[in-house]
């Protein structure tokens, strides 16, 4: 995931620092990063949620924006910090969606984005008892490995976002990894699929 930077992500502690003699700046950061905060949301929680989640990550942004770090030119970790604040909030909705999901092996939160996904059978089988895999884990170990997975953020994204240390993250993330697959046992299929979604 290295390359060139991105010249709008240089400047999103420039669009934030002006945004607080122009608000209307700040629209900018919301253009740029509102589809994929609503999507992760949207397959943490469902697209209800996701639409709640992501009108409130840009409004607690706005408002708190004075306090944002301008040595942090990116302001990605952030809003997804804000965002999984949020979705934490929400974690008992979205623990016993993962739990009906192992049970029943349907998924209503996936019917909002599924339309999008990879239509391979195989991934349609480990659906359930990866939820319930994913359910089972800590809060602080499934945010890791979902934004790593679901949000494509890096390490040090991560590290930011939760406000922890980049070791602490690959620890939560190799733990959270480990015990999807021992969840997930020995079935070549399950743990294929394990390793491509996490």
């Amino acid at each position: 995931m290295t390359g060139p930077p991105d010249p709008e992500v240089s400047q999103d502690a420039e669009v934030v620092a002006r945004s607080l003699d122009e608000p209307e700046r700040f629209a900018s950061l919301y253009d740029r990063y509102a589809p994929d905060i609503h999507r992760y949301a949207t397959r943490r929680l469902g697209t209800g949620a996701a639409d709640d989640i992501t009108a409130e990550t840009f409004l607690i942004a706005f408002r708190t924006r004075a306090r944002y770090d301008t040595d942090r030119s990116n302001a990605r970790p952030w809003l997804y910090g804000i965002a999984g604040n949020l979705i934490g909030k929400q974690r008992r909705a979205e623990v016993r969606a993962l739990r009906a999901l192992a049970r029943t092996g349907h998924d209503p939160v996936a019917e909002s984005w599924s339309a999008r996904a990879d239509d391979r059978v195989t991934a349609q089988t480990a659906h359930a008892p990866l939820a319930g895999a994913l359910a089972a884990l800590s809060t602080g170990d499934r945010h890791v490995l979902l934004l790593v997975a679901w949000a494509d953020l890096t390490y040090v994204e991560v590290a930011e976002a939760l406000g922890i240390p980049v070791g602490t993250v690959r620890s939560r993330l190799n733990r959270a990894r480990r015990k999807v697959r021992s969840a997930l046992g020995a079935d070549p299929a399950f743990t294929l699929d394990a390793t491509e979604v996490v």
